[in-house]
């Protein structure tokens, strides 16, 4: 903790906060003379029925506080959402995409978190290599769950290969703890070709089963290789007959496991159905799309509530053209969604336009990473109708800004389009295409680049 405490940036009005007259620039020294190490003692200690909470106002005063707050949130935000620095990756892994970044980008996108409590605030996967016993200690403490762990292999040597990390294999015994500790976990494993997969993709699956229920899902998502390679690891390509590999072993394996366990814990992204040309799997393999963030079942899903969507609604003659860019993986699933709609309403002309990433190379086809230079190079000249709809993927969190800093404005002024935002749920496709998005109601909840 600073010595100066943690520093209030925000009070809500009408909060229990504002009614204690605490004030922007006020800072919190302790919870029942506890010091705060991080939000999560925070949390902790405040969810209490009464408090005794340890402040320094700006004027040098430290004021006891007496707080009947019954469990409710005081109103207050800090300067550090996270209360303490955050944690940077010591590891070198041999499939880090933030390695293959070209020069010159803005700096937070070339910053590597590997910390344990952004798993638990953002759904971040982290190596446990940055982990102390403190650590561990606090997890078990605080009922923290559940905690999103990149595994990658279990086998301890070749765990220190890919981390580039001489610890990276004695890491993997926090796995046991917090199985022990009964603490829910997921996992997931980044595939790359002639190091994981095969015979040491079956070795991991094996042992991480073995953790459940407390593991509760595993999934396998290709390794990204861009064009930015110079001096790393020789990465190969996942194959269409390298896709369809993986694809026995991890559907073999969730056979084994719905008849043993009930459930299929170990699940491909959607990437590797659509390398090896496979149908994607029914909506019942997913077990509630419980690795949802790591492309796993995005399709389905967007599917299955568009489809959904367009059955409450009628048909009308509504007219109307417009156009949608992703990336060239989904396209094809773009493009049928769209076909859907239009059986309801033929009114709607809609264009879909795979976009090539350029930027980072070709074999990078997610529409995540797509940046406004791609998108202004291959839509300049096409037909893009009265709006251009982009999935909210594209664009930095919380903000209209793509990976390369240009912003929604900039690609409607060279395109000479609207481009609306469109959020990730099939009834949001529906609507963005069948209207214009409103502006107070796009979220914009787009990528964050992650170590994995």
């Amino acid at each position: 903790m600073s010595k100066r405490g943690h520093i209030i940036k925000e009070v809500d009005p009408g909060s229990i906060a504002s009614q204690l007259e605490l004030e922007p620039g006020d800072a919190v020294l302790s919870i029942d003379g506890h010091e705060l190490e991080d939000i999560f003692d925070y949390e902790y200690y405040r969810n209490s029925e009464s408090i005794l909470m340890l402040v320094k106002k700006k004027n040098g005063e430290e004021w006891e506080l007496e707080i009947e707050n019954q469990y409710e949130d005081l109103g207050i935000t800090f300067e550090n959402g996270l209360m303490s620095e955050y944690r940077s990756c010591r590891n070198q892994c041999i499939f880090c995409f933030i390695d293959q970044m070209p020069p010159g980008m803005r700096e937070t996108l070339y910053f590597k978190d590997d910390d344990s409590r952004l798993s638990f605030l953002q759904g971040n996967y982290v190596t446990l290599t940055n982990m102390s016993d403190h650590d561990m200690e606090r997890i078990i403490k605080f009922k923290l769950a559940p905690i999103n762990i990149s595994v990658h292999t279990t086998n301890p040597a070749l765990r220190c290969k890919m981390l580039h990390n001489r610890f990276a294999g004695e890491a993997l015994d926090k796995i046991r703890i917090l199985y022990e500790a009964k603490v829910p976990m997921n996992g997931q494993i980044v595939l790359c070709k002639g190091v994981n997969d095969g015979a040491e993709l079956e070795r991991t699956i094996r042992d991480l089963s073995g953790y459940l229920p407390y593991m509760e899902s595993v999934s396998v998502v290709p390794v990204g290789i861009s064009k930015y390679r110079d001096g790393l690891y020789p990465m190969q390509p996942v194959t269409k007959k390298d896709a369809k590999a993986v694809l026995d072993i991890v559907e073999r394996w969730q056979k084994k496991l719905y008849e043993t366990h009930g459930c299929h814990f170990i699940h491909a992204s959607d990437e590797f159905y659509i390398m090896a040309g496979l149908p994607l799997p029914e909506e019942s393999r997913y077990d509630g799309y419980i690795q949802l963030e790591n492309g796993v079942g995005m399709l389905r899903l967007l599917e299955e509530e568009i489809r959904a969507a367009l059955k409450d609604m009628e048909g009308d003659g509504r007219t109307g053209e417009i156009s949608i860019a992703t990336g060239r993986l989904a396209a094809p699933f773009i493009e049928k969604h769209a076909r859907l709609i239009q059986e309801k309403f033929p009114g709607r002309v809609i264009h879909i336009y795979p976009i090539t990433n350029v930027f980072f190379g070709e074999q990078i086809t997610v529409a995540g990473l797509i940046t406004g230079q791609d998108l202004i190079g291959q839509l300049k000249g096409q037909i893009l109708g009265d709006r251009l709809l982009l999935p909210e993927c594209m664009f930095r969190s919380g903000e209209e800004v793509f990976l390369d800093d240009l912003s929604r404005q900039d690609v409607q002024k060279a395109l000479q389009v609207q481009v609306d935002i469109v959020k990730s749920s099939g009834q949001d496709f529906v609507q963005a295409v069948l209207g214009p998005v409103e502006e107070n109601e796009a979220s914009y909840e787009g990528y964050e680049l992650k170590e994995i």
